[in-house]
């Protein structure tokens, strides 16, 4: 039986990157990073050829751009991960833009082969590829035979070289089914960039990695003065999978920090269970999930809190100050533009891991929704699947707040159609008592789980929620007449 041949596989240094590939670039494959202007393309290629560099190895980086490299170079060196003392040494930039205008496509393949074999690499960038074929324009016809023989030996070449090569152009999708590189290229990147309603929107898709298994679908990514990073879509696991990932038990339950709401749960809050808690603009809905984590942090059990409504200094000028100055719970930055439940999901969970947290808030699904990009409110609900799956998945015990309005004449437990999303749910909600305005709270659900029904009263004060007696008796709760009890 001949042995399998295991192929190295290169880390690209990208965050997030690495996942999506199945574990980075195979190592002397030839790869096209694509996509449209403006969208990333040259400053992954940077990150990922300075990554390299640290491991020892040395890259070549051909620019066909009207430009000069040293022009290019000059914004590149803003990111953090640009060394300028690796040029020169470690990484060697040429120029083809003057052989590209002449035309002679035999002399700029002459150029690269002999740069590469003089100076061995162990990757090669070419850079903008795209740029080749505009340079032909009217000449086309007559210099299309020597463009695409030029095209189809650089490609042989990069295929045979012992370098890991990329191409970098800009293409559209409708491209790639007639031009022949993308066919023999490993594997190919796509990067892409949308505006929506004054959003900006940058995604990128692994359409094509040869001998290893890629995350599929587009992928969230930001660049930031470190670069880019991606933030893959959440893949759910199988119901084996979330059962031995589970922490705790399904039966262990986590008191809610409220006296005689534990007991309308049946119990407390089963752990790694989803709390969906809904009503009207101040009903409490907020003061419930501060209580939940500050029984947490009584029980020494860490907490996080992302706060779509809230500033950070907001959160710290109530009861979570103490708990947030001393490291207890966690806050979420959720203040920046152009959110996607894909990044909120990573930064919620490498605080989880970080800070050991068994208890997660997110406060509220409303403000989470209007803080999105629009590209990502569009997908909202079944985001939002993923993301407390994942969550449950870890075995935390998440707690959501939605805002609901209070019409009366229906009863609503969620305004996105997303209450199946929850294990258990609690209504908080108003009525006109004697005169009038009263709260009550009830919990509607709580699966698998026997718990009250009975609607209760409740009040808030300085100490925090406090439960008063059932509503034994009541009318007109459709008609929006008044209550009554005995």
């Amino acid at each position: 039986m001949s042995k399998r041949v295991v192929i190295r596989r290169l880390s690209t240094g990208v965050p997030g990157l690495d996942d999506l590939l199945g574990g980075g670039f195979p190592e002397f494959s030839f790869n096209i990073i694509a996509g449209t202007p403006g969208s990333g393309k040259t400053t992954l290629a940077h990150q990922i050829m300075f990554s390299q560099i640290k491991h020892n190895r040395r890259a070549i980086y051909f620019t066909v751009l009207g430009e000069p490299a040293l022009k290019m170079l000059r914004y590149q060196q803003q990111f953090s991960f640009f060394e300028s003392d690796k040029i020169g040494d470690s990484i060697r930039f040429i120029n083809l833009s003057e052989d590209i205008v002449s035309g002679d496509f035999a002399r700029v393949l002459s150029r690269i082969v002999k740069a590469v074999e003089e100076y061995s690499p162990d990757l090669v960038f070419v850079d903008s590829f795209r740029s080749v074929v505009h340079t032909v324009g009217s000449k086309e016809q007559e210099g299309g035979s020597d463009l695409q023989r030029f095209v189809q030996q650089l490609a042989i070449h990069m295929t045979s070289w012992q370098a890991t090569t990329f191409l970098i152009g800009e293409y559209v999708m409708p491209e790639t089914d007639s031009t022949p590189v993308f066919t023999v290229a490993d594997g190919i990147l796509w990067l892409a960039q949308n505006v929506h309603h004054n959003a900006m929107v940058r995604k990128m898709q692994v359409v094509k990695i040869r001998g290893q298994a890629q995350s599929p679908g587009w992928h969230s990514f930001r660049i930031s003065d470190a670069g880019i990073q991606i933030f893959p879509r959440a893949i759910l696991t199988t119901p084996t999978e979330e059962k031995e990932n589970k922490i705790a038990p399904a039966d262990v339950r986590l008191a809610m920090g409220i006296p005689g709401l534990d007991e309308m749960l049946g119990g407390g809050l089963p752990v790694g269970y989803s709390l969906l808690v809904v009503g009207p603009s101040g009903a409490g809905k907020t003061i419930l999930a501060t209580e939940f984590l500050a029984e947490g942090a009584r029980c020494g059990e860490p907490g996080v809190i992302a706060a779509f409504e809230k500033s950070p200094s907001q959160l710290l000028s109530g009861k979570l100050d103490k708990l947030i100055k001393a490291g207890i719970v966690g806050v979420i930055n959720t203040r920046s533009l152009d959110l996607s439940i894909d990044e909120t999901l990573h930064d919620l969970v490498q605080m989880i891991n970080k800070m050991q947290a068994k208890r997660v808030v997110l406060d509220s699904l409303s403000g989470f929704e209007l803080a999105l990009a629009p590209e990502f409110s569009e997908e909202f609900r079944a985001s939002l699947y993923r993301m407390i799956a994942v969550l449950t998945g870890m075995g935390v015990t998440v707690l959501l707040t939605s805002e609901l309005e209070d019409r009366y004449t229906d009863l609503r437990f969620s305004p996105f159609g997303s209450a199946f999303l929850a294990d258990a749910i609690i209504m908080q909600r108003y009525i006109e008592l004697e005169g009038e305005f009263k709260r009550v709270m009830a919990v509607v659900k709580v699966r698998s789980s026997k718990h009250s029904t009975a609607l209760r009263l409740f009040t808030i004060t300085s100490k925090g929620i406090i439960l008063g007696d059932p509503l034994v008796r009541y009318e007109g709760i459709l008609s929006g007449r008044p209550f009554s009890t005995v």
